[in-house]
């Protein structure tokens, strides 16, 4: 496989075909014996072997025959043998092989005419070619066109062979003779292109004159057309108008990859706002009529980066891209729903804001299993707009308090926090969502949903009747008291009479619940619902939600209950002019924590209460039987006023993130300004005006992209050889996601010539090789750029290393350097993400590789270690900059950061002061492949040292 080949074949290595037997098949009768024989000779000889016995044979048995299947076979073995001895003369038995292939390319069967012809596109060798050229140009005018598409091929391939244009010098005049007459759409094509590679005038020149034809042409044309029409562009930026008119004109093609392809030329060539509209256009029409779900992804990706570089316009194309949330796939969803939170403005805010509530309610009526994860993204997406536009919060709020009940837990906490969010941020709402949420109350089936709704109601039950009501519909899901009977905790300690006693199989998130056979059975918080209460209780609620969760053992939400209800007495008090009510209500409420706490210690649940909940329900009694200012104050006023202090810093960073964005200069105060608008205008059409204005403002705003900054360059050059090397060798290293490429420079710094000097190279880690190396001959004192392209697969710390091979001619053997290690850093791979608390704890539950790095540092000041490791490992602290702020000499914060491949990397950072003022602690990495969890691991702990 050391020579180039446009043929590859797994072969088992396992039983080789001896080259007897293949002589003995090649020399019988019998076809497919024959044909079997051929294969395997194929195969033999892409895998290294030489079968030099076989030419003969097969020149003797196997050239006269006449089957097409064997025809075919022996031009694959003529294309893969060696044609040429050792110093690249051509062997003397080629000529045998000469002969067959003009009598091939004289046949009267177009397929053998046809392959033949295909078979000259991947000969390189002169001498067998020349005496084949006029047989080649007959076949131009064939009456058949596969045999004139195939003809029009080998005309392009011998023409750029290095020697081409003396063998065939009139060869662009011929074939733009045919692309004239021409009709087979195939045969166009490749004339065509033909054209455009070897005589690039000529295919400009007959484009420009059938211009108005173009949108008539097949869609191979058409294709080649658009990849013309980019490389002219590039190259001579003065002609764009005209061009941009023609790819204009075919936009309305049939073809779906013509038009996506349109779209894409003109977005990378033209700045103009009726193109870029255009492109968009093209781009939501492809959106709603293509059914591949990956075609569907691709267009997406499109629309996001015209998203980024003309927003302007897109604003009025929201809509169009809403529609494409009618795919039941979630990645297109999720896509659609990211593109379209980012467009919203008041002017469309409220359409948005209309088509997820239709979706919203679409959810409940359908049967299919991903609706919960949907219901969710949208009430997140429905969140986001109304804290930007919280004058479209009043439409959604109440059809989203539907949802408390959900049984999909994840989408009820996101409507519960958002309409925890909105009661503060819209005052005017307050009154109708307490009324509305103490009427949902009951439906409310998880215990983080119930908390979060009993904060609510504790926090913003202010009149009267609220308060009143507020207590009421507590008691109410709560059932009657006391929750369990004496004589059922006597019976409980006979287990055969509990067992027929208590049916409970709920459980609550936090703990195991013991089932009636004694088996333990645990629920993870997704799945969190509830049961009907267990028969040990008296008079039990079919609205008895709040019962149900407290007799699984839930203490917690106990606790929750315990606080809501005292903040309701406390505010009672204030605004109930009756002593009487006052202190009945506060001795019902007493009653019931009583209760809870008799429940939390009785041998009827499995588990007894925990300290924390055991404690704050015993201060909730103590304070409603001594209350204080101080106290009242605490709980009445302070807990809202962190809660306020919580959204104020959220909304504060996310108009910081704007602001830093905003910041960025794209051009620096010295660079030149072309004034276009000088020159003359006439004859211009109204899109190429717009390109010229759109050009200089791009210029005026430094938006064309620069090349990188050449002081930055000089820092990525790693040294591969020593300076008293013969062959000196740098590498300049440029990491493009999936690609890393390898310029290297190679110096012959000897008196003589180098021969066959070869850069070996080989990987270690998730990195491929592309191509083989080429041996080249390097004259004294002089250099060498070779490219090495490598592919990678996944984000891992790799390594390459190699060395150079080289002959000289007064030494037999060859001599090798060996090259410097090069590390390919993960720190090209990661970029800094937002996520929310929630995903974060997520897949922090899921991820399975988890790698522990113990600090280690010279760094005494916890928030300068932090600030040094985020730096270090180019990731984005999720942590809030109030949470961390203050001397207390304990941190933890939480980083998160991407990976090109889309991996996420979660890192927990905890670290406290020790007595003598050094830091310890733990930095915990995790995530979803081994790679990155060790390859972070490894950077952080060469880099947390600090100091110097």
């Amino acid at each position: 496989m050391e020579k180039s080949c446009s043929l590859l074949v797994h072969f088992d290595k396992g039983t080789p075909a001896l080259a007897n037997e293949i002589k003995e098949a090649l020399e019988g009768n019998d076809v497919p014996a024959k044909v079997d024989a051929m294969k395997k000779a194929v195969m033999l000889l892409l895998n290294g072997e030489t079968l030099p016995q076989l030419f003969i044979t097969i020149i003797r048995y196997v050239l006269p025959s006449e089957d097409h299947t064997i025809q075919k076979l022996l031009l694959l073995y003529l294309e893969i043998i060696d044609k040429t001895d050792a110093k690249g003369r051509l062997l003397p038995e080629m000529i045998l092989i000469c002969q067959n292939l003009r009598n091939n390319l004289q046949h009267p069967n177009e397929y053998i005419r046809g392959v033949t012809l295909r078979f000259l596109c991947r000969l390189n060798e002169v001498e067998i070619i020349e005496p084949l050229i006029p047989s080649v140009l007959s076949n131009l005018e064939h009456r058949h066109p596969f045999i004139r598409r195939n003809a029009i091929l080998a005309v392009m391939s011998i023409y750029k062979l290095p020697q081409g244009e003396q063998l065939l010098a009139d060869a662009p005049e011929m074939i733009e003779k045919v692309l004239t007459s021409e009709q087979d759409q195939s045969a166009k094509r490749n004339a065509f292109l033909m054209l455009f590679n070897c005589a690039q005038d000529r295919a400009i020149n007959y484009l420009l004159t059938h211009v108005d034809r173009v949108p008539d042409w097949g869609e191979l044309l058409q294709m080649v057309v658009l990849e013309l029409v980019r490389k002219v562009c590039r190259t001579n930026k003065a002609e764009k108008g005209k061009y941009i008119k023609i790819i204009i004109s075919l936009l309305n093609a049939p073809s779906a990859a013509v038009i996506y392809e349109c779209a894409g030329t003109l977005v990378s060539l033209s700045s103009a706002p009726t193109a870029i509209r255009a492109a968009a256009n093209t781009y939501c029409q492809l959106l709603l009529s293509q059914s591949d779900n990956n075609v569907k992804l691709i267009v997406l990706d499109r629309l996001n980066e015209l998203k980024s570089s003309h927003r302007d316009i897109m604003f009025d194309l929201i809509m169009d891209v809403l529609r494409a949330l009618s795919s039941p796939n979630l990645d297109i969803r999720r896509k659609t729903l990211d593109i379209v939170l980012d467009l919203i403005t008041p002017r469309n805010v409220n359409e948005v804001v209309l088509t997820l509530k239709k979706e919203v309610v679409k959810t409940q009526s359908g049967e299919l299993e991903k609706n919960g994860e949907y219901r969710q993204m949208l009430i997140q997406a429905i969140h986001s707009c109304a804290i930007k536009f919280p004058e479209v919060a009043s439409t959604v709020v109440h059809l989203l308090m539907d949802f408390l009940g959900d049984s999909n837990v994840a989408s009820a906490m996101d409507v519960v926090v958002f309409v925890r969010e909105i009661i503060e941020t819209n005052p005017k709402l307050r009154v109708s969502i307490v009324t509305r949420l103490l009427d949902t109350f009951y439906q409310i089936r998880a215990a983080r949903v119930c908390s979060c709704a009993l904060w609510i109601i504790g926090e913003y039950c202010l009149s009267l009747s609220e308060v009143e009501s507020g207590i009421a519909t507590i008691k109410q899901c709560l059932g009657d008291l006391p929750f369990y009977s004496i004589s059922e905790e006597g019976d409980a300690a006979d287990p055969a009479k509990k067992s027929q006693q208590v049916t409970s199989i709920t459980v609550s998130s936090r703990r195991p619940a013991i089932l009636a056979d004694g088996t333990y059975a645990t629920q993870s918080a997704a799945s969190e619902t509830a049961f009907s209460p267990p028969t040990v209780v008296q008079g039990s609620l079919t609205t008895g939600n709040l019962r149900s969760l407290l007799l699984t053992g839930d203490f917690f939400l106990g606790a929750v209950i315990a606080c809501t209800l005292t903040k309701l007495v406390l505010r009672l008090e204030e605004v109930q002019p009756s002593r009487v009510e006052v202190n009945k209500a506060s001795t019902n409420v007493l009653l019931i924590m009583v209760s809870m706490l008799q429940l939390g210690q009785s041998s009827v649940l499995p588990h007894p209460i925990d300290n924390d909940s055991y404690d704050r329900i015993v201060l909730c009694i103590r304070l409603l039987c001594n209350t204080g200012d101080e106290v009242r104050k605490i709980w009445l006023k302070s807990c809202r006023e962190s809660f306020v202090k919580m959204l104020s810093d959220k909304q504060l960073r996310e108009t910081e993130e704007i602001k830093a964005k905003a910041q960025i200069s794209h051009s620096q105060p010295d660079d030149l300004i072309d004034f276009y608008h000088l020159k003359s205008r006439r004859g211009m059409s109204q899109l190429e005006l717009e390109d010229e204005v759109q050009d200089d403002l791009k210029r005026a705003t430094g938006e064309f992209i620069k090349d990188g900054d050449d002081a930055n360059r000089l820092n990525r050059i790693l040294q591969l050889t020593g300076f008293s090397d013969p062959v000196y060798a740098e590498a300049y290293v440029t990491v493009h996601h999936y690609d890393i490429v390898l310029d290297v420079t190679v110096i012959n710094r000897t008196k003589e010539t180098l021969q066959n000097l070869c850069l070996e190279l080989a990987t270690m880690g998730d990195l491929k090789l592309v191509e083989r190396p080429q041996n080249y001959t390097l004259a004294p004192e002089s250099s060498k750029q070779i490219k090495a392209n490598i592919k990678v697969s996944s984000t891992e710390t790799g390594v390459i290393f190699g060395n150079i091979v080289y002959e000289t001619s007064n030494v037999l053997e060859r001599t090798v350097v060996v090259l410097n290690d090069i590390h390919i850093d993960i720190m090209d791979y990661i970029s800094p993400a937002v996520c929310s608390d929630a995903a974060f704890r997520t897949m922090w539950a899921e991820f399975e590789w988890e790698n522990k790095v113990a600090v280690n540092t010279v760094i005494e000041d916890e928030k300068e270690f932090l600030d040094h490791i985020i730096k270090s490992t180019n990731m984005k602290c999720l942590t809030a900059q109030s949470a961390l702020e203050g001397e207390c000499g304990f941190l933890a914060a939480n980083l998160y950061a991407k990976s090109v491949f889309g991996e996420d990397a979660l890192v927990n950072v905890s670290i406290e002061k020790q007595a003598d003022g050094k830091l310890s602690g733990y930095i915990r990495i995790r995530s979803k492949t081994q790679g990155i969890a060790l390859s972070l691991g490894d950077k952080i702990t060469l880099k947390q040292k600090g100091g110097s």
